[in-house]
Protein backbone atom coordinates (compact mmCIF):
# COMPACT_ATOMS: atom_id res chain seq x y z
CA UNK A 1 0.00 0.00 0.00
CA UNK A 2 2.70 2.42 1.01
CA UNK A 3 4.87 1.45 -2.04
CA UNK A 4 1.92 2.23 -4.43
CA UNK A 5 1.47 5.71 -2.97
CA UNK A 6 5.22 6.41 -3.18
CA UNK A 7 5.26 5.46 -6.86
CA UNK A 8 2.31 7.67 -7.64
CA UNK A 9 3.97 10.59 -5.79
CA UNK A 10 7.23 10.25 -7.84
CA UNK A 11 5.38 10.03 -11.14
CA UNK A 12 3.29 13.12 -10.28
CA UNK A 13 6.48 15.05 -9.38
CA UNK A 14 8.18 14.08 -12.65
CA UNK A 15 5.13 15.20 -14.64
CA UNK A 16 5.22 18.68 -13.06
CA UNK A 17 9.14 19.16 -13.35
CA UNK A 18 10.12 21.34 -16.43
CA UNK A 19 12.74 19.82 -18.76
CA UNK A 20 14.66 22.23 -21.06
CA UNK A 21 17.03 21.61 -23.93
CA UNK A 22 20.44 20.03 -23.06
CA UNK A 23 23.17 22.64 -22.11
CA UNK A 24 25.35 22.00 -25.22
CA UNK A 25 26.90 25.46 -25.17
CA UNK A 26 28.05 25.04 -21.59
CA UNK A 27 29.52 21.62 -22.40
CA UNK A 28 31.41 23.04 -25.41
CA UNK A 29 32.70 25.99 -23.38
CA UNK A 30 34.01 23.67 -20.67
CA UNK A 31 35.73 21.46 -23.21
CA UNK A 32 37.36 24.51 -24.87
CA UNK A 33 38.63 25.73 -21.49
CA UNK A 34 40.14 22.32 -20.79
CA UNK A 35 41.83 22.25 -24.25
CA UNK A 36 43.30 25.73 -23.71
CA UNK A 37 44.68 24.67 -20.37
CA UNK A 38 46.28 21.57 -21.92
CA UNK A 39 47.70 23.56 -24.88
CA UNK A 40 49.10 26.20 -22.57
CA UNK A 41 50.77 23.52 -20.49
CA UNK A 42 52.32 21.86 -23.55
CA UNK A 43 53.48 25.23 -24.91
CA UNK A 44 55.11 26.12 -21.62
CA UNK A 45 56.96 22.80 -21.53
CA UNK A 46 58.04 23.27 -25.14
CA UNK A 47 59.35 26.77 -24.43
CA UNK A 48 61.31 25.50 -21.46
CA UNK A 49 62.82 22.63 -23.52
CA UNK A 50 63.77 24.90 -26.43
CA UNK A 51 65.28 27.38 -24.01
CA UNK A 52 67.36 24.62 -22.48
CA UNK A 53 68.63 23.50 -25.90
CA UNK A 54 69.51 27.09 -26.89
CA UNK A 55 71.27 27.64 -23.59
CA UNK A 56 73.23 24.40 -24.01
CA UNK A 57 74.19 25.38 -27.55
CA UNK A 58 75.36 28.79 -26.39
CA UNK A 59 77.36 27.15 -23.63
CA UNK A 60 79.04 24.75 -26.06
CA UNK A 61 79.76 27.57 -28.51
CA UNK A 62 81.18 29.68 -25.71
CA UNK A 63 83.42 26.85 -24.58
CA UNK A 64 84.62 26.22 -28.15
CA UNK A 65 85.44 29.86 -28.70
CA UNK A 66 87.28 30.34 -25.44
CA UNK A 67 89.26 27.06 -25.52
CA UNK A 68 92.95 27.72 -26.39
CA UNK A 69 94.05 26.39 -29.76
CA UNK A 70 97.54 24.92 -29.69
CA UNK A 71 99.51 23.70 -32.71
CA UNK A 72 101.44 20.45 -32.38
CA UNK A 73 105.18 20.89 -31.97
CA UNK A 74 106.75 20.16 -35.37
CA UNK A 75 109.14 17.21 -35.45
CA UNK A 76 112.46 18.22 -37.00
CA UNK A 77 113.25 16.23 -40.15
CA UNK A 78 116.10 13.73 -39.97
CA UNK A 79 119.39 15.01 -41.36
CA UNK A 80 120.18 14.27 -44.99
CA UNK A 81 122.64 11.40 -45.29
CA UNK A 82 125.17 10.21 -47.86
CA UNK A 83 127.06 6.97 -48.29
CA UNK A 84 130.83 6.62 -48.38
CA UNK A 85 132.70 3.36 -48.62
CA UNK A 86 135.20 1.05 -50.23
CA UNK A 87 133.86 -1.62 -52.55
CA UNK A 88 130.45 -2.91 -51.52
CA UNK A 89 130.77 -1.82 -47.87
CA UNK A 90 129.54 1.66 -47.00
CA UNK A 91 128.51 3.77 -44.05
CA UNK A 92 125.86 6.50 -43.95
CA UNK A 93 127.07 9.86 -42.63
CA UNK A 94 125.38 13.28 -42.52
CA UNK A 95 125.56 14.88 -45.95
CA UNK A 96 126.87 18.09 -44.38
CA UNK A 97 130.04 16.41 -43.10
CA UNK A 98 133.12 17.54 -45.03
CA UNK A 99 136.15 15.34 -45.72
CA UNK A 100 139.42 15.49 -43.76
CA UNK A 101 138.65 18.54 -41.62
CA UNK A 102 141.47 17.68 -39.25
CA UNK A 103 144.83 18.79 -37.92
CA UNK A 104 147.67 16.31 -37.58
CA UNK A 105 145.12 13.58 -38.21
CA UNK A 106 142.85 14.77 -35.37
CA UNK A 107 139.36 15.94 -36.43
CA UNK A 108 138.56 19.55 -35.53
CA UNK A 109 134.86 19.28 -36.49
CA UNK A 110 132.41 16.57 -37.58
CA UNK A 111 134.10 14.95 -40.56
CA UNK A 112 134.86 11.79 -42.52
CA UNK A 113 138.54 10.89 -42.88
CA UNK A 114 139.67 9.16 -46.07
CA UNK A 115 143.39 9.15 -46.89
CA UNK A 116 143.76 12.16 -44.60
CA UNK A 117 146.87 14.07 -45.76
CA UNK A 118 147.27 15.79 -42.38
CA UNK A 119 147.86 12.45 -40.68
CA UNK A 120 151.37 12.16 -42.14
CA UNK A 121 152.60 15.21 -40.23
CA UNK A 122 154.55 14.56 -37.04
CA UNK A 123 152.53 16.80 -34.74
CA UNK A 124 149.83 16.67 -32.10
CA UNK A 125 146.45 18.38 -31.96
CA UNK A 126 143.66 18.32 -29.37
CA UNK A 127 140.20 17.17 -30.33
CA UNK A 128 137.42 19.66 -29.43
CA UNK A 129 134.43 18.50 -27.40
CA UNK A 130 131.29 17.39 -29.22
CA UNK A 131 133.06 16.27 -32.41
CA UNK A 132 132.13 13.06 -34.25
CA UNK A 133 134.11 11.45 -37.06
CA UNK A 134 134.42 8.33 -39.18
CA UNK A 135 137.67 7.08 -40.66
CA UNK A 136 137.77 4.61 -43.56
CA UNK A 137 140.88 2.54 -44.17
CA UNK A 138 141.83 -0.46 -46.25
CA UNK A 139 144.11 -1.99 -43.61
CA UNK A 140 143.61 -2.47 -39.86
CA UNK A 141 146.25 -0.69 -37.74
CA UNK A 142 148.01 -3.41 -35.77
CA UNK A 143 147.98 -1.49 -32.46
CA UNK A 144 144.70 0.43 -32.61
CA UNK A 145 142.40 -2.38 -33.69
CA UNK A 146 141.39 -5.53 -31.86
CA UNK A 147 138.30 -7.55 -32.73
CA UNK A 148 136.16 -8.39 -29.69
CA UNK A 149 133.29 -10.19 -31.42
CA UNK A 150 132.00 -11.40 -34.77
CA UNK A 151 128.85 -9.90 -36.23
CA UNK A 152 126.87 -10.11 -39.46
CA UNK A 153 126.11 -7.07 -41.59
CA UNK A 154 123.54 -7.81 -44.28
CA UNK A 155 124.69 -11.42 -44.28
CA UNK A 156 128.43 -10.59 -44.52
CA UNK A 157 130.72 -11.54 -41.64
CA UNK A 158 132.36 -8.61 -39.86
CA UNK A 159 134.47 -7.96 -36.78
CA UNK A 160 133.48 -5.51 -34.03
CA UNK A 161 135.78 -3.74 -31.65
CA UNK A 162 133.73 -2.65 -28.65
CA UNK A 163 133.51 1.06 -27.92
CA UNK A 164 135.97 2.35 -25.33
CA UNK A 165 136.63 5.81 -23.94
CA UNK A 166 139.93 7.38 -22.90
CA UNK A 167 140.94 10.69 -21.37
CA UNK A 168 138.50 12.98 -19.63
CA UNK A 169 140.65 14.23 -16.77
CA UNK A 170 143.05 16.78 -18.23
CA UNK A 171 142.21 16.24 -21.89
CA UNK A 172 139.04 15.69 -23.89
CA UNK A 173 137.29 12.36 -23.28
CA UNK A 174 137.25 10.49 -26.61
CA UNK A 175 135.30 7.28 -27.32
CA UNK A 176 136.25 4.99 -30.19
CA UNK A 177 134.82 1.84 -31.74
CA UNK A 178 135.49 0.00 -34.98
CA UNK A 179 134.01 -2.48 -37.43
CA UNK A 180 136.15 -4.37 -39.93
CA UNK A 181 135.06 -6.46 -42.91
CA UNK A 182 138.23 -8.37 -43.86
CA UNK A 183 136.66 -10.09 -46.88
CA UNK A 184 135.97 -6.68 -48.43
CA UNK A 185 139.22 -5.09 -47.19
CA UNK A 186 137.60 -2.20 -45.35
CA UNK A 187 137.61 -0.99 -41.74
CA UNK A 188 135.44 1.74 -40.23
CA UNK A 189 136.56 3.70 -37.16
CA UNK A 190 134.08 5.93 -35.36
CA UNK A 191 135.23 8.45 -32.77
CA UNK A 192 133.25 10.84 -30.60
CA UNK A 193 134.06 13.38 -27.91
CA UNK A 194 130.34 13.43 -27.03
CA UNK A 195 129.46 9.92 -25.79
CA UNK A 196 130.05 6.21 -26.44
CA UNK A 197 126.40 5.89 -27.50
CA UNK A 198 127.12 8.24 -30.40
CA UNK A 199 129.92 5.93 -31.58
CA UNK A 200 127.55 2.96 -31.54
CA UNK A 201 124.89 4.87 -33.47
CA UNK A 202 127.42 5.76 -36.16
CA UNK A 203 128.66 2.19 -36.57
CA UNK A 204 125.07 0.88 -36.74
CA UNK A 205 124.76 2.66 -40.11
CA UNK A 206 127.23 0.37 -41.90
CA UNK A 207 125.61 -1.56 -44.76
CA UNK A 208 126.38 -3.73 -47.77
CA UNK A 209 125.42 -2.15 -51.11
CA UNK A 210 125.52 -4.78 -53.82
CA UNK A 211 124.40 -2.60 -56.74
CA UNK A 212 127.02 0.09 -56.09
CA UNK A 213 130.69 0.20 -55.20
CA UNK A 214 132.88 2.71 -53.39
CA UNK A 215 136.16 3.81 -54.96
CA UNK A 216 138.81 2.01 -52.88
CA UNK A 217 141.79 3.67 -51.25
CA UNK A 218 145.19 3.30 -52.85
CA UNK A 219 146.90 4.11 -49.54
CA UNK A 220 146.11 0.56 -48.46
CA UNK A 221 148.82 -0.57 -50.87
CA UNK A 222 151.35 0.62 -48.31
CA UNK A 223 154.23 3.04 -48.70
CA UNK A 224 154.36 5.81 -51.25
CA UNK A 225 152.03 5.22 -54.23
CA UNK A 226 154.82 5.04 -56.82
CA UNK A 227 156.01 2.69 -59.54
CA UNK A 228 154.53 -0.79 -59.26
CA UNK A 229 152.15 0.34 -56.52
CA UNK A 230 150.19 2.36 -59.06
CA UNK A 231 149.80 -0.75 -61.20
CA UNK A 232 148.70 -2.69 -58.12
CA UNK A 233 145.75 -0.36 -57.74
CA UNK A 234 144.00 -1.78 -60.80
CA UNK A 235 143.23 -5.15 -59.08
CA UNK A 236 141.61 -3.30 -56.17
CA UNK A 237 139.31 -1.47 -58.58
CA UNK A 238 138.52 -4.72 -60.40
CA UNK A 239 137.68 -6.45 -57.12
CA UNK A 240 135.28 -3.59 -56.38
CA UNK A 241 133.55 -4.08 -59.75
CA UNK A 242 135.00 -0.89 -61.25
CA UNK A 243 136.95 -0.24 -64.46
CA UNK A 244 140.23 1.68 -64.53
CA UNK A 245 141.46 4.29 -66.96
CA UNK A 246 144.93 5.82 -66.60
CA UNK A 247 145.73 9.44 -67.30
CA UNK A 248 149.44 10.28 -67.45
CA UNK A 249 150.75 13.71 -66.53
CA UNK A 250 154.35 14.92 -66.78
CA UNK A 251 155.52 15.88 -63.32
CA UNK A 252 159.16 16.62 -62.46
CA UNK A 253 158.30 16.47 -58.75
CA UNK A 254 157.19 12.83 -58.72
CA UNK A 255 158.68 9.60 -60.09
CA UNK A 256 156.89 7.93 -62.98
CA UNK A 257 153.99 5.81 -61.84
CA UNK A 258 153.14 7.94 -58.81
CA UNK A 259 149.40 8.19 -58.27
CA UNK A 260 148.52 11.88 -58.29
CA UNK A 261 144.80 11.42 -57.80
CA UNK A 262 141.67 9.48 -58.75
CA UNK A 263 138.34 10.65 -60.10
CA UNK A 264 135.71 10.23 -58.75
CA UNK A 265 137.31 10.64 -55.34
CA UNK A 266 138.15 7.74 -53.08
CA UNK A 267 135.10 6.66 -51.07
CA UNK A 268 132.55 7.80 -53.68
CA UNK A 269 129.73 5.30 -54.34
CA UNK A 270 129.34 4.47 -58.05
CA UNK A 271 127.18 2.07 -60.04
CA UNK A 272 128.94 -1.26 -60.56
CA UNK A 273 130.91 -1.20 -63.82
CA UNK A 274 131.70 2.53 -63.69
CA UNK A 275 135.11 3.79 -64.80
CA UNK A 276 137.57 5.40 -62.40
CA UNK A 277 140.24 7.64 -63.86
CA UNK A 278 143.64 7.29 -62.18
CA UNK A 279 146.05 10.16 -62.78
CA UNK A 280 149.69 9.08 -62.59
CA UNK A 281 153.01 10.82 -63.12
CA UNK A 282 154.81 9.99 -66.33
Amino acid sequence: MIENKLTELLEDTADHTPVGPPPLAAVRAGAARRRRRRTAGVTAVTVVAVGAVIAGSNLLTSRTQTAPVTSPTPVPPPPAMRLVGFGHAAIAIPAAWPTNKSSCGTPQQDTVQIDDPSAVHLCQSNRPKGVESVQLTGVPPSLAYRADETVLIDGVQAERQRTRCTGGWQGTRVCIGAVGIPSLKVWFYAESSTSPEEVDRILDRIQIVRDRSGVPSYSSLGGAPTGPLARSYAPLLAAAGLEVQYKRVKSPSYPDGTILGVSPAVGTLLPVGSTVTVTVAG
